[in-house]
């Protein structure tokens, strides 16, 4: 289970943050000020740190030029969006630049690809009787590979990376097929009922009512 510091002054946000991360399965602490995060950071050991700009006692900006030097990875969160401030902070050493305000499912997502870039996550995934590698893109039941079509997977990879989210069909569409696509959201309904199918999971995705799929059951 992968660690991450939440180090943001905004409480509520800050707890948004934490009830997104605990429902996809990471362990969090909440932080709410520069040296306290200093202090933590010595303390305990993190996989990746999500730090705000604007913080009482010391800015995210000096941390950042304290931790450097540990190879911590590093994603602001920040209202500052100007194009220098977003270059400053990627050139002390962050790894991305996200500005509020801004969506669970992109921050999920931002947090995994920094995780895998530094090797820290787990891309070994076991579902019910199913053995799947997401960087390798195979499915694998008893030691024989299922064939899934692209989409397929990426859909499958969508609903595993967000397990216990319920994930909109429009949000579907847009991580999966990308924002350019014409298609219907009828479209997410038949690839679902396709992977439920060949993967034998009519229990772990649930359709829910009027909004789109969740995954649940992971081990």
């Amino acid at each position: 289970m992968e660690k991450i510091l939440i180090v943001e002054d905004d409480t509520d946000i800050s707890d948004l943050i934490q009830m997104n991360l605990s429902m996809v399965g990471y362990d969090t602490k909440q932080v709410y000020d520069g040296k306290d995060a200093l202090e933590y950071i010595e303390k305990e050991n993190f996989d990746l740190i999500i730090l705000d700009v604007m913080l009482p006692e010391m800015d995210g900006f000096s941390v950042m030029e304290k931790i450097r030097h540990t190879n911590l990875p590093v994603i602001f969160l920040t209202a500052k969006n100007s194009i220098s401030d977003k270059v400053k902070g990627l050139k002390i050493g962050a790894d991305d630049y996200i500005v509020k305000p801004f969506e669970c499912i992109e921050l999920l997502a931002r947090i995994e690809s920094v995780l895998r870039r530094y090797g820290r996550k787990n891309d070994h995934v076991l579902l019910k009787d199913l053995e799947i590698s997401l960087d390798e893109r195979v499915v694998k039941r008893s030691g024989k590979v299922i064939d899934l079509a692209c989409k397929e997977f990426e859909l499958l990879k969508l609903l595993i990376t967000n397990k216990g989210m319920s994930l909109t069909r429009e949000i579907i569409l847009e991580r999966v097929w990308g924002f350019d696509y014409l298609g219907e959201t009828r479209t997410v309904d038949m690839h679902i009922q396709k992977i439920r199918k060949k993967l034998d999971l009519f229990d772990e995705i649930k359709t829910i009512y009027k909004i789109g799929y969740r995954l649940e059951n992971i081990d």
